[in-house]
């Protein structure tokens, strides 16, 4: 059977990255087998969809490079692929499990429920759930008479079904990271399937989903994986063969205790979303990793080691390499840590492989000096982790620098420097070809038949350059500003610092 996978995210909000990475191994393990990947929105919890939510997950997944075979957004024979809209397919397997006494009508109201449970609490019961023992005492189809039950349905009264999970059943399947799960179906409640509103929850929708659209493979977060034995018992009561599960570990904070959350990427000044999102109901703005300056291949590549490891050191893979060498065994039991360094790391390895063509480009529209695009990646390139660092690294090129950093100008701007200023002033003067290497020739020729050590000068002329004491090269940093407004700056340092 062809590998067939999904990514089942619900419409409540932005897309978490931990949400991202099971997309991508969804994806890299679709391709790496030769499968399809499937988009389903699971909306079945209307309280709690958000306008604009289903965009946002589509145009995530697109501008990471994970490419959707079928599902929300490209149609296929399987759908519709928005549970919402499968609501009378629901209702018919529900019925189905009725006929067949593997699932019984509710009529508990709220108030009965929470008695149970303050009985169970009084009681000192350690399993506090809708049970195999405790549905006996409750309202149910399981309990009434036959007459007083379809009374019940046919006057309107409110109503749920839930699974009739058996009382002595051991629950066993193999997890693809974790190994064998073995749980006793006593542990397990009699969980609702079909919500008084009529529309499903996510156990049945799941299954029913999952089975109709051919998925082999389950790959989710751990945080279903208490729901997994409750999920085998679903498709062994509709006598269906399991998809093979693997359960992802978690997502953890930056410094490895507990979920990774949006407070965290506040607390820490980092995205925890691919893109950025508003908020329709506050108004409120969280960042995302694309307008913050990452570039998706570098996000992708970050996602995946945090949890799986190619079997090799390397650490910059392609999206083909990462294909190639993905291995569903090789991902970890335990949570990965967020390390937000790391993938500032990863962004600059890839910004430092794009042709300077190609980063000028995307510097332009930031520069008060277009013109000088290209060179400030030059000057820059080596310096930064994004693009946007560039302009916040050189703002002493748009203009002549109006304070000296005092340390340096105590220290370097001694009777050497005043000696030197004049003759690299009459140097530079005479240099009729204003390029870096030319400069850098000159200057050192120039300084030498003076008898003055270049190093000994250098960052006292970077500070009448630049004001400070340090930065990029400052030979190209004189090339950009070009040669008139090098020999007014320095002229204004021997001003201002003395001469």
């Amino acid at each position: 059977m062809s590998v067939r996978v999904r990514f089942a995210p619900s419409p409540t909000g932005p897309l978490h990255i931990g949400g991202v990475r099971t997309a991508l191994y969804n994806y890299l393990f679709a391709r790496k087998m030769g499968g399809k990947m499937l988009l389903r929105i699971e909306d079945t919890d209307q309280t709690r969809f958000v306008p604009g939510a289903t965009d946002y997950i589509q145009e995530a997944l697109q501008w990471l490079g994970i490419e959707i075979d079928e599902g929300v957004g490209v149609g296929g024979d399987a759908g519709p692929y928005v549970q919402s809209e499968r609501k009378d397919i629901y209702a018919k397997y529900a019925q189905q499990l009725l006929d067949e006494g593997k699932a019984y009508y509710a009529f508990d109201t709220p108030e009965e429920l929470d008695q149970m449970r303050k009985e169970l609490e009084a009681a000192k019961v350690d399993n506090i759930s809708y049970n195999a023992f405790t549905r006996m005492k409750m309202k149910n189809s399981i309990t009434l008479p036959a007459e007083e039950v379809e009374e019940r349905i046919s006057s309107g009264q409110p109503y749920v079904i839930r699974l009739k999970v058996p009382l002595k059943d051991e629950v066993r399947f193999k997890d693809l990271v974790r190994g064998w799960v073995s749980v006793h179906s006593s542990t397990i409640d009699d969980k609702v399937l079909m919500k008084s509103d009529g529309m499903p929850t996510y156990h049945l929708a799941n299954i029913v989903d999952d089975h109709m659209m051919g998925i082999t493979h389950v790959i989710r977060g751990e945080e279903w994986l208490p729901s997994a034995p409750l999920h085998i018992l679903l498709y062994k009561a509709f006598g269906w063969q399991a998809p093979e599960f693997a359960h992802l570990p978690l997502l953890l904070k930056p410094e490895g205790n507990g979920k990774l959350s949006k407070r965290d990427g506040l607390l820490g000044d980092f995205p925890v979303f691919p893109l950025e999102w508003k908020d329709p109901n506050t108004a409120e703005i969280s960042r995302g990793f694309r307008e913050d300056g990452y570039y998706p291949e570098a996000v992708m590549n970050f996602l995946a080691l945090l949890g799986w490891n190619p079997g090799n050191d390397q650490e910059i893979l392609s999206k083909e390499e990462l294909i190639s060498l993905f291995d569903i065994h090789n991902i970890q039991k335990a949570g990965a840590r967020f390390d937000v360094q790391k993938a500032k790391w990863f962004n600059q390895q890839y910004l430092r492989k794009k042709d300077n063509a190609v980063l000028a480009d995307e510097l332009k529209a930031s520069l008060p000096q277009p013109e000088w695009a290209e060179k400030i990646v030059a000057l820059m390139k080596d310096r930064v982790d994004f693009v946007k660092e560039m302009t916040q690294g050189v703002t002493f090129l748009f203009a002549s620098p109006d304070t000296y950093e005092e340390e340096v100008a105590a220290k370097k701007w001694d009777d050497l420097a005043k000696q030197a200023m004049p003759v690299i002033i009459s140097t530079l003067e005479g240099v009729s070809n204003f390029q870096s290497q030319d400069l850098h020739d000159a200057l050192f020729s120039g300084l030498e038949a003076a008898s003055i050590k270049p190093g000994k000068v250098m960052q006292a002329l970077r500070l009448a350059v630049t004001g400070q004491g340090k930065g990029p090269d400052l030979m190209l940093i004189m090339e950009i500003i070009g040669k008139e407004e090098t020999l007014k700056r320095l002229n204004k340092a021997l001003d201002v610092l003395g001469r």
